[in-house]
């Protein structure tokens, strides 16, 4: 937890609370149902909660906007990112069912209330639009953008919002030919410009924007 507070220190009492409770909750459950790789777990708020709060770092998503995190898996970066912005709505999707029931569990021990997820593959969702779609999903960038182009909103997700909606997504190593072939331009910011732990060498935020 001293990590988080390390880069970010102005959350309420509840904010704290929920952060606080994150390590136990994902211990007892990673014990049931493996969400998280039995070397990362002891580094739980380093390798997962602070990798998903880099895009709280660069973003500033405004009360009211609706999230959808692509592959959520244990819950990353959606349930961070869902305690930081209490006033976002975050749709939290995955294609295995055991995981999401990982994530229901921690969200309603923790008292996260803005937290709502769907067992179906990405694609499998209709009739509904988001102002962002993030991820830290393995899938290639090509996928990636290719899944969320039919789930963004048309518009800036708030009037004093100077973002297109887009996707938001981290990745990490060598990613030249991956964005080549996605066909996409997007904008790349190094997370060690955010975080100075060796951790984050070589491991980046991509936004595409619609």
């Amino acid at each position: 937890m001293d990590i988080i507070l390390k880069y970010f220190s102005d959350f309420t009492e509840e904010q704290t609370r929920q952060f606080q409770l994150l390590e136990p909750l994902y211990k007892e459950w990673n014990e049931k149902i493996n969400v998280i790789s039995r070397k990362d777990i002891d580094a739980l708020y380093e390798k997962h909660v602070l990798h998903s709060l880099s895009i709280a770092a660069t973003f500033e998503f405004e009360p009211g906007a609706e999230i959808v995190d692509l592959g959520t898996g244990g819950g990353f970066p959606g349930v961070p990112l869902a305690i930081f912005f209490p006033e976002v709505k975050f749709h939290l999707v995955d294609s295995i069912g055991k995981k999401l029931k990982v994530v229901e569990a921690v969200a309603e021990a923790a008292g996260i209330k803005n937290i709502t997820t769907q067992h179906c593959r990405i694609e499998d969702i209709k009739n509904r639009k988001f102002d962002f779609v993030v991820s830290r999903a393995v899938a290639p960038l090509k996928d990636l953008w290719r899944w969320s182009k039919p789930l963004l909103n048309n518009k800036k997700h708030a009037l004093n919002s100077d973002s297109a909606p887009g996707l938001i997504c981290l990745k990490g190593g060598d990613l030249a030919k991956e964005i080549q072939e996605s066909l996409t331009r997007p904008r790349i910011m190094e997370l060690t410009e955010i975080f100075a732990e060796p951790f984050f060498a070589e491991k980046y935020l991509l936004f595409i924007s619609k």
